[in-house]
């Protein structure tokens, strides 16, 4: 379905107390439950949504996504506004808690398989960069894959250096062969290795 909008959220305490609220109910037919939710960033809204059918008491949990747009100042007044998606439908949102995930219950639809798919693979690879270590001045770094610059230059082993105290960045990286120094951003979505400054040569090298 599309956005919907409105001027305030009824009572609620925030964007996630409203849309917990928005679907959890109980209907002649079946009572909907939210029983985990999240705010993984302030845009983006993952629920765990349990549906239990009154007449044949068939249980199904599912996962809900919901693009969020809440703005307290907006100048027309529609404050609060939202637009959820079901895992049914593929969602492109892949950064669902695996607290939410593992609260689903098995599934048929092909769209929602691949979706919890991308969505363990996107927490695996936060889990990896999360203890990967950051690189420290004094060590050399080793790339698995050459680095391009803007330069239109290459490396594959550079010097990890300060910046002079204050600057920004506060880490460098540094040709070896011509001294110059580069920044990059995001360092560890690329795969690495670090020797320590004590190591030989040789010792690079084997790596």
């Amino acid at each position: 379905m599309g956005w919907l909008y409105m001027r305030s959220l009824e009572g609620h305490d925030g964007p996630g107390a409203y849309l917990d609220a928005q679907f959890t109910f109980e209907r002649k037919e079946v009572v909907s439950k939210v029983l985990k939710s999240a705010f993984v960033s302030p845009r983006v809204y993952y629920a765990a949504v349990e549906c239990v059918t009154k007449a044949t008491g068939e249980r199904v949990v599912w996962a809900l996504v919901c693009l969020v747009d809440y703005n307290p100042r907006d100048r027309e007044g529609f404050i609060f506004g939202y637009k959820d998606i079901g895992e049914s439908a593929g969602p492109c949102e892949t950064e669902c808690p695996e607290a939410i995930l593992d609260l689903l219950t098995e599934t048929d639809y092909e769209y929602a398989l691949e979706w919890r798919k991308r969505c363990r693979d996107h927490a695996a690879a936060r889990r990896a960069r999360a203890v990967k270590p950051r690189p420290r001045p004094g060590q050399t770094i080793v790339f698995d894959e050459p680095v391009r610059f803007a330069d239109g230059r290459d490396f594959t082993t550079m010097r990890v250096v300060s910046n002079r105290p204050g600057r920004r960045p506060a880490i460098l990286y540094q040709d070896p062969a011509s001294a110059a120094y580069y920044h990059i951003r995001n360092i560890k979505d690329h795969n690495y290795r670090l020797v320590a400054p004590e190591q030989t040569r040789e010792q690079l090298e084997i790596f």
